[in-house]
C-alpha cells in the first residue's frame, strides 16, 4: 500500500472492540471491517451498529460536522443516513472523535441501479432553504472548491480530458452561490441500494454549505439518460448553468474515482466511474 493510503491510526477488528467496549455498554462480540477508505475505516458491530473511526487528523473536522449535523439531516431526508447514536471522546486510546449509528442495510451502488424519483426527493429535502435553517452547526462553504470552476477546469485538464464543448459553456458561469447544504462529495460509492431501492446515503464528511450543483452531480456520474428525467422531476428543475456545473463536477469525480481504481485493481468502480465520465461530457 502507499504511502498517501496509509493510516496514521490503523484500526483493525480487535482495536474497534476495544474502544466501544471502553466507552459504550455493547459487548462488541461480533466487529467486521465493512469498508477502508483513505478517510475512515468502518465497522460493523453486533449486527446492529457502523461505527467509524477517522484513519488520519485531517478529517477529524468533518468528523465533528457529522456528528453536529447529520441527526437533523437524518430527520428530513426520506433515505438512511447514518445518525450518530454512540459518542466515543478522543483519550489516550484514540486521539479523535469517533461514532456509531445504526447500520444501514444495502450495498453499494456502484454498478447497481439507482431509484432515480427517491434519490431526487432525498436531495430536494436536503437542499432546501429549511434545512439550511435549520442546522445550527456553521458549515464551511465549499472548502475544496469543487464548484469553483477556475480551480475545476484546469484540474480537468491536467487529467487530459478534453470536452470542448462543457469547457466552454463551464468558462462562462458566474461564481458559485452556496445557498444549501450539500453532502459534497456525492457519487455512486456514497449511495446503498436494495435492488434498486434507495436505501442510505453515507460518509458525510464534506458536508458543507455549496451550490447545489456540486450533489446534482451524481445524475450525470451515477445516473443514465433514461432515469436522469425522472430524477429531475423528483428533484425540481434546475437552470442550465447548474448544469453546465454539474457536469463539470461529475466529469472531475469520476475521472478521480477511475483513476483510482485502475491503480487499486477495482474494475466495477473503473468501469462505472468510466461510464459516468462519458456521459458527464457528451457533447450532444
Amino acid at each position: 500500500m502507499s504511502e498517501v493510503w496509509s493510516a496514521e491510526e490503523h484500526v483493525d477488528e480487535e482495536r474497534a472492540r476495544q474502544l466501544v467496549r471502553a466507552q459504550f455498554e455493547l459487548a462488541a462480540d461480533e466487529v467486521t471491517l465493512v469498508s477502508e477508505g483513505w478517510d475512515y475505516a468502518v465497522f460493523r458491530v453486533d449486527g446492529e451498529w457502523a461505527f467509524r473511526f477517522p484513519r488520519r487528523e485531517a478529517v477529524v473536522p468533518g468528523t465533528e460536522r457529522e456528528i453536529a449535523v447529520l441527526p437533523e439531516l437524518a430527520a428530513r431526508l426520506s433515505v438512511g443516513v447514518p445518525a450518530p447514536v454512540f459518542v466515543g471522546r478522543s483519550g489516550n486510546e484514540f486521539p479523535w472523535p469517533f461514532y456509531g449509528a445504526r447500520y444501514l442495510d444495502g450495498v453499494e451502488a456502484t454498478g447497481n441501479p439507482v431509484d432515480p424519483v427517491a434519490l431526487g426527493a432525498a436531495l430536494r429535502a436536503l437542499h432546501a432553504p429549511e434545512t439550511l435553517s435549520a442546522v445550527t452547526e456553521e458549515l464551511p462553504a465549499d472548502p475544496l472548491g469543487r464548484v469553483d470552476m477556475d480551480i475545476r477546469l484546469p484540474r480537468l485538464e491536467e487529467l487530459g480530458i478534453e470536452a470542448p464543448a462543457l469547457v466552454a459553456a463551464a468558462r462562462e458561469l458566474p461564481p458559485a452561490r452556496h445557498t444549501a447544504v450539500c453532502h459534497g462529495d456525492l457519487h455512486m460509492r456514497q449511495l446503498l441500494v436494495d435492488s434498486d431501492a434507495l436505501t442510505g446515503i453515507v460518509d458525510w464528511v464534506d458536508v458543507c454549505r455549496s451550490d447545489p450543483a456540486v450533489d446534482l452531480s451524481i445524475a450525470w456520474s451515477t445516473l443514465d439518460a433514461a432515469r436522469r428525467p425522472a430524477f429531475f422531476a423528483a428533484y425540481g428543475q434546475v437552470d442550465e448553468e447548474t448544469r453546465v456545473r454539474a457536469r463539470v463536477v461529475a466529469a472531475y469525480l469520476c475521472a478521480m474515482l477511475a483513476d483510482w481504481a485502475e491503480k487499486e485493481q477495482v474494475p466495477l468502480v473503473r468501469d462505472a466511474a468510466a461510464a459516468g465520465l462519458r456521459r458527464a461530457t457528451d457533447e450532444d
